[in-house]
């Protein structure tokens, strides 16, 4: 019963390519033209909306669930949330199902790392490769951004579309890293551009808890077969760096690729190494998969 709006980018006989997007953000915060570049490399890229954000179906009658559901969630009681990390895994493999895709490489960020990891555990036999980039294992001894950290401003979320946007472009560039200008024109364009596509906050609150219910995948990822990459920014302030080096460390034979400079954002200055180094990580996860069906 759950919609999944999606588009996708280049040749259908390609190698599938499914991004995940983090947070509350909508398949339109995986640029076009970043999709166009990772289509021109080889892929039939596929973007969409996670449930509850966007065009999805939206869980309007599940309420918002408060931090302590999420918590006791996290030592059993799933109940206490409207769905979990695993659900939206599952929304993903449906996708690929009503696109007749047996396997796909799975590339999320953030949020969608915790996906496209937790994809990669439950059917591995579907996943042709894994791109988790600024994620995190869930390992409960590393921390993530708090709302006391110092330096942290916290302030409720405006509702006025103006002073929305002007909200979350703020908030998006204390989370861009330092090592490259922020692109505050071009933020603004997009973050407007999803204000009026389909503003839901409620939405997000909803897969936080999701996230802070999903219980640490560090030693299942121990298991996985499946060619990694690992892809992380060292100036990530909400999700540091440990939590990527962490990844890599847990899955074996991963490779991990740190960008200097880059926090919890994708600037368009680093498009082109991510696009060269997905394209050579997939290449090769194709060879290792010819070679195995020998």
């Amino acid at each position: 019963g759950v919609r999944i709006e999606y588009d996708t980018f280049g040749k259908p006989d390609a190698p599938a390519l499914l991004l995940i997007m983090g947070l509350g953000g909508q398949m339109i915060y995986w640029d076009e033209e970043f999709c166009a570049q990772l289509a021109a490399s080889g892929h039939h890229v596929i973007r969409f909306d996670n449930r509850d954000v966007g065009l999805s179906t939206h869980f309007d009658h599940a309420g918002v669930p408060s931090s302590i559901d999420a918590k006791e969630a996290r030592k059993g009681a799933s109940s206490r949330i409207p769905y979990t990390l695993e659900d939206m895994a599952d929304d993903a493999f449906g996708l690929l199902d009503a696109l007749h895709i047996g396997r796909a490489h799975v590339f999320g960020t953030s949020m969608g790392g915790m996906i496209a990891q937790i994809m990669a555990l439950s059917r591995p036999a579907r996943l042709l490769s894994l791109i988790s980039m600024s994620s995190s294992t869930g390992n409960p001894g590393l921390s993530f951004l708090k709302a006391e950290d110092p330096g942290v401003t916290v302030e409720p979320e405006p509702m006025e579309r103006e002073a929305n946007i002007d909200f979350t472009v703020r908030g998006l560039g204390m989370l861009a890293g330092r090592g490259f200008p922020f692109d505050e024109e071009g933020v603004r364009i997009l973050v407007a551009r999803a204000y009026d596509r389909a503003f839901y906050p409620e939405g997000r609150w909803r897969q936080l808890a999701a996230v802070i219910a999903a219980p640490s995948r560090k030693e299942a990822l121990a298991s996985l077969k499946i060619p990694t990459l690992v892809i992380h920014g060292d100036d990530d302030v909400l999700v540091p760096l440990a939590h990527g080096k962490d990844t890599a460390e847990s899955i074996p034979d991963a490779d991990l690729l740190v960008i200097a400079g880059m926090g919890h954002d994708l600037p368009r200055q680093v498009w082109p190494r991510i696009v060269s180094a997905v394209a050579a990580h997939t290449t090769r996860a194709g060879q290792l998969q010819s070679r195995s069906a020998q």
